[in-house]
């Protein structure tokens, strides 16, 4: 299962490596479609790329600080610096294809 992050351990979970991090609100629609996806494509890790999650709604500060305007959005981080941006539901493929892209 995907770790939930938070403001304190945010920073310090996506410095390093490939991350996937879902950006997601528990009323949101569109991100129940999601969580599946995003919780086999945690599951299928290697260790090569982490996978995690941010409610917006009780993380606000970095929704804020990354100008998410809309839920569900996927945010590709390489070494702590974003690296791809996807909003709405993807699907499996797409998004193991950019995270393959980046390792």
């Amino acid at each position: 299962m995907a770790e939930q992050l938070t403001e304190l351990n945010f920073r310090e979970k996506t410095a390093n490596g490939v991350v996937l991090v879902d950006f997601f609100a528990t009323w949101c629609g569109p991100c129940r479609m999601l969580s599946p996806i995003v919780e086999d494509i945690a599951a299928e890790s290697d260790g090569s790329y982490a996978v995690y999650k941010v409610d917006i709604d009780e993380a606000g500060d970095i929704a804020m600080d990354f100008g998410i305007m809309s839920v569900p959005t996927l945010i590709l981080f390489k070494n702590g610096v974003e690296a791809a941006r996807m909003i709405g539901v993807q699907p499996k493929a797409t998004l193991l294809n950019a995270i393959n892209s980046l390792k």
